[in-house]
C-alpha cells in the first residue's frame, strides 16, 4: 500500500493550502473540522460595564467586543477549565484584562478596537479600526473586559479559521485542504494544532479498544 503524504501547496500568513496524497478523506476532513471547532482562541468573554451613557444597550456592546479577533498564543494561555488557579475571577494563566475608558467632548467620537488597554502586551485587537460604538458629545463608556480561551463549537467568536474546506486534487487519490484564519492564529498554527488534536483522539480511542476485552464477550 502507498504511503500517504502531504505536500505545502501555499503558506501564508492568513491562509494554507495542503495536499494529502493517499490519505482517508475522513481524515482530512476531521482536521477541517477541527480546525474550525476544537481548536482554542481568545475572545472576550465577560464584559464589567462600569459606565454607559450611550444609546447602546450593555449587552450590544459586550456582543460586539466579544467579536473582535485577539492574537492568541496558545503555549501561555490554559482552558479556564484546566487552569489550577481553580478560580471562577482566573489569573494571568487563563485570562486577560482589556478595558477602555472613553468620552466624547464637544464632538462625535467613534470608539474603536484600538481604544482597547491590555494588560497583556501580546494579546491584542488584529486590526486597531474595528468600530465598536459612536459616542455622541458628553456620552461616555467605561468598562473591563475579560478574554479566554474557548472553542468555536462553544460559539462563533472563539474560531480561529473564516474558511475550511476540503476538495478534489487532480488525481483520484488527492484531497486539497484550504484553511483561511481570522489572525488569531496563523493558517500554520491553526492546522498543526488540528492534528495533534486529531491525533489525541485516536491515541485515546486506541487505548479504549485495547482496554476492551472482547475475547471474554464472546
Amino acid at each position: 500500500m502507498t504511503s500517504a503524504s502531504i505536500e505545502i501547496l501555499e503558506n501564508q500568513n492568513e491562509r494554507i493550502v495542503l495536499k494529502f496524497t493517499n490519505a482517508p478523506r475522513q481524515y482530512v476532513n476531521a482536521i477541517r473540522r477541527i480546525s474550525i471547532n476544537e481548536v482554542p482562541t481568545l475572545a472576550i468573554d465577560d464584559v464589567v460595564i462600569l459606565e454607559n451613557s450611550s444609546v447602546m444597550h450593555d449587552e450590544a456592546v459586550a456582543h460586539r467586543l466579544g467579536l473582535i479577533p485577539l492574537r492568541t498564543d496558545l503555549h501561555r494561555f490554559v482552558l479556564p477549565a484546566n487552569c489550577d488557579c481553580n478560580s471562577t475571577l482566573g489569573c494571568s494563566k487563563c485570562r486577560v484584562l482589556l478595558s477602555m475608558d472613553s468620552e466624547a467632548s464637544d464632538k462625535t467620537k467613534v470608539v474603536t478596537s484600538g481604544d482597547l488597554i491590555s494588560e497583556d502586551e501580546l494579546v491584542k485587537p488584529l486590526s486597531t479600526e474595528i468600530p465598536i460604538i459612536v459616542l455622541a458629545p458628553a456620552q461616555k463608556l467605561k468598562f473591563e473586559a475579560y478574554a479566554r480561551l474557548g472553542f468555536g463549537k462553544e460559539h462563533a467568536k472563539w474560531q480561529p479559521t473564516s474558511a475550511s474546506v476540503v476538495t478534489d486534487g487532480k488525481d483520484e487519490s488527492e484531497s486539497i485542504l484550504t484553511v483561511e484564519t481570522n489572525g488569531a492564529l496563523t493558517a500554520q498554527e491553526t492546522i498543526q494544532a488540528a492534528i495533534e488534536k486529531l491525533d489525541s483522539k485516536i491515541r485515546k480511542f486506541d487505548e479504549v479498544v485495547r482496554s476492551l476485552d472482547i475475547s471474554k464477550r464472546l
